[in-house]
């Protein structure tokens, strides 16, 4: 599904290839500074490699702009300040990941769908949606922007950390939404991690940047 090829990019990736396929769950580690952000940024869009192409489902994508990518890739961020705007209710942050990846019309039963994505989480934020998104918890936050970014139809899901920023008992559980999301929707998912609890939990692939490029753990 999606294939990069002699990805570089300055300083950071180089000559990188990887080749990651519609059902998998891959785990990327590293020391600080290997380049695990940077080659999410690539696959993203957000970072145009200087060399290398990059395919997904068969299109070649290298030269395609980020927020066209949008609708086929998914990300979640460490912080969930970043992935939530505060001010905003539930409904309206909801509502913006939703018009944001091209859907242009919100009707009643959008409503609908919306709760439904939120009954995943077990948190009863389906009967909160008029609060504003600042008075949840950080792993509240945090799953909310699990939610938003799989709101649409995407076909892989970046995870960049996405429990840096939790205490413990957070971090567990923001982790089983996550992966409880991908065993429903049956999407790839790709995530960077230090923490080794998940290397031993989850993923059906490990690999390690090393030196600018990508070699297998396991």
């Amino acid at each position: 599904m999606l294939s990069l090829s002699n990805v570089s990019v300055r300083n950071t990736l180089n000559d990188l290839t990887l080749t990651v396929k519609s059902d998998e769950f891959v785990l990327i580690v590293g020391a600080n500074g290997a380049g695990k952000t940077t080659l999410f940024n690539v696959i993203s869009g957000e970072i145009k490699p200087r060399s290398g192409k990059i395919l997904f489902k068969n299109m070649d994508i290298t030269d395609t702009p980020q927020h066209k990518r949008t609708k086929w890739i998914a990300s979640v961020l460490q912080d969930p300040r970043l992935g939530t705007v505060g001010e905003m209710t539930i409904l309206e942050n909801l509502s913006l990941a939703y018009i944001r990846n091209g859907y242009k019309k919100l009707t009643g039963s959008t409503i609908a769908f919306f709760k439904d994505k939120l009954r995943i989480l077990e948190m009863n934020l389906e009967n909160r949606l008029y609060e504003q998104t600042r008075n949840l918890s950080g792993g509240q936050r945090q799953a909310l922007s699990l939610i938003m970014a799989t709101i649409t139809d995407y076909d892989l899901l970046l995870l960049d950390e996405i429990t840096a920023s939790l205490d413990p008992k957070n971090s567990s559980m923001v982790m089983k939404i996550a992966e409880k999301i991908v065993a429903l929707e049956k999407k790839a998912c790709m995530l960077i991690t230090h923490n080794t609890k998940h290397i031993e939990s989850f993923g059906s692939r490990i690999l390690e940047m090393r030196n600018g490029g990508l070699v297998q753990v396991s």
